[in-house]
């Protein structure tokens, strides 16, 4: 079951001219979840796009998001009845499972409703963490504090739950990232190593681009079948993929995953990231072993890659 253990938002606002054009907003939020799951929570596309919409009323459509140094997320929230809002998040400093700052610009009809400043520190244990979210809010339309203070409360809310039925597996090979991915996106290779130790994979149907799809069985060593269906709802070469998982073909949905790939000195870090429907699914999946599974799938890519 998921908690949060400590919810708080404290407010303090500018005067100008009558009306509260400038506010800091802090909000808090205790996670029982690891510091390292909750970073990737916040920062992996895949993850944010499950947590971002404040209400079941609201939808968000992510049109663009490149979480660098550099990079902006630009998404629309969509409400029955109401005009689209425009968003534009700008990552401006990323230390991961520590910090990140970005700049957030909203706009309706094309005209600028606030500019922000959104600092986010993060600290914690293998168990827990704790994040703090420092938003410096300059109101350009209208006063957007109400707004912000429930939108940010919401989703805050919206990202512990996720957190916390958040999988995250890392493993650094010592291969090239070129050599890592392509490995991945291959037809041919993918399904070689992909499962744990003694699976094996039969395909029926595989198309790894965006928009794509791999149906397959995962077969177990006493010969029992596993089906699985993977949708690709992102790639960008040689940086990370996006995918849902359903339980068979066109079965229910089982989780949104995605894996990121980072060069380092020559290596590859390899993130792999599942955010279950369900904390209950995310339990069950632990309790049989999913962690260890997944590492053993990762360390059969590795295998791969270096002993060809």
């Amino acid at each position: 079951m998921t908690q949060n253990l400590a919810t708080n938002t404290t407010i303090s606002a500018a005067s100008d001219d009558g009306t509260n054009r400038f506010a800091t907003l802090t909000f808090e939020r205790d996670v029982a979840a690891p510091v390292t799951v909750l970073w990737e929570a916040w920062t992996a596309p895949a993850a944010r796009a499950t947590w971002a919409a404040p209400s079941p009323s609201v939808s968000v459509e992510f049109l663009e998001a490149d979480t660098r140094v550099g990079g902006r997320e630009i998404s629309l929230c969509k409400a029955e009845g109401q005009p689209d809002i425009h968003c534009e998040c700008g990552w401006l400093a990323l230390q991961p499972a520590v910090r990140s700052v970005n700049y957030e610009v909203v706009s309706c009809e094309s005209a600028i409703q606030s500019a922000a400043l959104v600092t986010a520190d993060l600290s914690g244990t293998d168990e827990r963490s704790r994040l703090v979210v420092t938003v410096q809010l300059s109101s350009l339309a209208q006063d957007m504090e109400a707004g912000y203070r429930e939108g940010f409360g919401a989703g805050l809310d919206n990202l512990a739950q996720t957190a916390e039925r958040t999988m995250v597996l890392q493993r650094v090979i010592q291969a090239p990232r070129s050599v890592v991915w392509g490995a991945w996106m291959n037809p041919e290779t993918l399904p070689q190593w992909w499962g744990p130790e003694g699976f094996s994979c039969r395909t029926q149907r595989i198309d790894l681009r965006t928009g794509g799809e791999w149906v397959f069985d995962m077969i177990a060593p006493d010969g029992t079948v596993f089906p699985n269906h993977h949708l690709y709802v992102e790639i960008r070469p040689e940086e990370r993929l996006g995918y849902t998982l359903l339980w068979g073909e066109n079965g229910p949905k089982h989780a949104d995953a995605w894996a990121s790939f980072e060069d380092q000195n020559g290596a590859t870090k390899v993130t792999l990231g599942m955010v279950f429907n369900t904390a209950a699914e995310f339990e069950d999946a632990k309790g049989f072993g999913a962690v260890e599974l997944g590492l053993q799938t990762l360390g059969k890519l590795e295998r791969f890659v270096t002993f060809r």
